[in-house]
């Protein structure tokens, strides 16, 4: 049996240790994930686009999140990546005080925003750290908000 972990960077080697002792291994494209719920991880694990290397990045330098059909892009303010996760997965192990969802297919990272522009019906549009537009949609209008005392 194979599975991903989503656990804290502290709780990684000695949970991975654990499952292997017990005869399971611990693999990044797993099927089944185990994930720690009162901590939040410090690095997801991506491909990169160009290459399909296998990288680990710290979810400091990610930018927004945006999810194209079953395409999930990571973006940082130097490259691209891929993930096979879902968007609700990879929100349910980010920080909310760092990260929040503006739309059904956009995470973003609350710090990497550089301009918040009011629009019309509802929305906002904003201008991420790598100057691409994002724009916060009505279902989101109202948590975004209150996340940002607007």
């Amino acid at each position: 049996m194979k599975i991903k972990l989503a656990v804290s960077d502290e709780s990684y080697e000695e949970v991975k240790g654990f499952l292997l002792s017990k005869g399971i291994e611990v693999d990044d494209d797993a099927d089944f994930v185990l994930t720690q719920t009162d901590k939040y991880v410090g690095h997801i694990t991506v491909r990169n686009a160009k290459t399909a290397e296998k990288v680990h990045i710290s979810v400091g330098e990610i930018i927004l999140i945006e999810s194209y059909g079953h395409t999930v892009e990571v973006v940082t303010s130097e490259e691209t990546y891929v993930t096979s996760d879902r968007l609700y997965q990879l929100m349910s192990t980010l920080n909310p005080d760092k990260f929040i969802r503006v739309s059904n297919s956009v995470i973003i990272a609350k710090r990497k925003i550089k301009q918040i522009r009011p629009s019309l019906s509802m929305k906002f549009v904003l201008t991420m750290e790598n100057d691409r537009k994002i724009d916060v949609t009505r279902s989101y209008y109202n948590s975004f908000k209150e996340a940002f005392n607007i």
